[in-house]
């Protein structure tokens, strides 16, 4: 195995795990459950102590 085939292979899963990994945390943060939370997450800034 050289080192160009072993390169692409690494480059290869980096892709596709980062892929997934991206697409784990859009479906996380679209998730219909979590919106309340991101709501309340939104107005803090805006709420009074």
């Amino acid at each position: 195995m050289t080192y160009e085939t072993l390169s692409k292979i690494v480059q290869q899963g980096g892709t596709v795990y980062f892929s997934l990994l991206f697409l784990m945390v859009c479906v996380y943060a679209f998730w219909p459950r979590n919106k309340e939370t991101f709501d309340r997450a939104a107005r803090l800034p805006l709420d009074e102590d």
